[in-house]
């Protein structure tokens, strides 16, 4: 792939993990609020907002080495309603817009609770917009291999998985950073990362579950699909096995298996430093997994036009 297909493989990944660690931390802290009150529930998750931000802003930067210049996404934006494109970039921009907004708020805890949650709310919402937007710029009748209902599934479970499993490793580097400083650790909050992990790693074997199925069934449709649907599946399974075997492989382990795991060990009070490994590792094995996922996608273009 060229230099500009890279970029956008590293653009959606880091898009869609800043939104959907966004969500995921939107929805643990909203749990964590009713469980053991409001202030307890911002210990556990503010830290997690540091590592939201500067992912976005790589994802951006990564998109404009693939429009060429700042130019062209202005112009992309003044096309707005045009195509796909421009509601990506436009999406893209005000989810950033909104996501840095709700995080001054939430540090410097302006505005009551309420308000800073209709925030985040709307923010979190731009962010899912963005993902679609993303997702149907590919939905293209002269790309065989993108123009199904995986494209829009599997950029949505990736922005799912990458959240779940970057805000457990967030989690958990909250906890040591806070444990170094204060080796007695609070009651509360040890009970709330635990309860947090537990969901995680639920969440995460669920979203597994999802890719095992949609994908096999994915490679099945094209395989037996017309023409220009069967080469690129013969391309995948000829050329890319390798690939497509390591990626399942390091999917299925990371999200599936320690995840499977981390909702054991979650259980059991004193398991912090074993968390923290299979939390740690469990995001760099998916997140790998993703980075393959989508180099296979963007080599999977075969442009096709129909007749008639």
């Amino acid at each position: 792939m060229e230099t500009r297909e890279w970029a956008l493989v590293f653009f959606t990944i880091a898009a869609q993990m800043s939104v959907g660690a966004f969500v995921v931390l939107g929805v643990v802290n909203f749990f964590a609020a009713r469980k053991a009150g409001l202030q307890e529930a911002d210990r556990l998750s503010d830290r997690a907002l540091l590592a939201i931000g500067p992912v976005l802003v790589v994802g951006l930067a990564a998109s404009l080495l693939h429009l060429g210049s700042p130019t062209r996404a202005y112009r992309a934006i003044a096309n707005l309603g045009e195509s796909w494109l421009s509601w990506e970039i436009f999406f893209g921009v005000l989810f950033a817009v909104g996501g840095a907004i709700f995080a001054f708020l939430q540090w410097r805890k302006i505005g009551t609770p309420q308000l800073r949650r209709v925030v985040g709310a709307i923010a979190a919402l731009l962010g899912l917009a963005l993902v679609f937007a993303m997702s149907q710029v590919y939905m293209l009748p002269t790309q065989p291999a993108w123009d199904t209902l995986a494209t829009p599934i599997s950029f949505f479970t990736t922005t799912l998985l990458l959240g779940v499993l970057a805000i457990g490793a967030a989690f958990v580097a909250t906890y040591t950073y806070a444990h170094s400083k204060n080796p007695d650790c609070a009651e509360i909050q040890c009970e709330l990362m635990r309860s947090a992990l537990k969901a995680l790693g639920l969440a995460a074997v669920v979203l597994v579950g999802v890719q095992m199925v949609v994908f096999p069934l994915y490679l099945s449709y094209l395989a037996s699909g017309p023409a220009s649907a069967q080469a690129v599946a013969e391309t995948l399974q000829n050329d890319y096995w390798v690939l497509l075997v390591l990626r399942l492989g390091l999917v299925f382990v990371g999200a599936g298996v320690l995840g499977a795991v981390v909702y054991q060990q979650a259980a059991r009070a004193g398991r912090e430093q074993t968390l923290a490994v299979l939390a740690y590792s469990a995001f760099a094995l998916v997140l790998i997994a993703e980075v393959i996922g989508r180099f296979l996608f963007y080599v999977s273009e075969v442009t096709f036009f129909p007749l008639g």
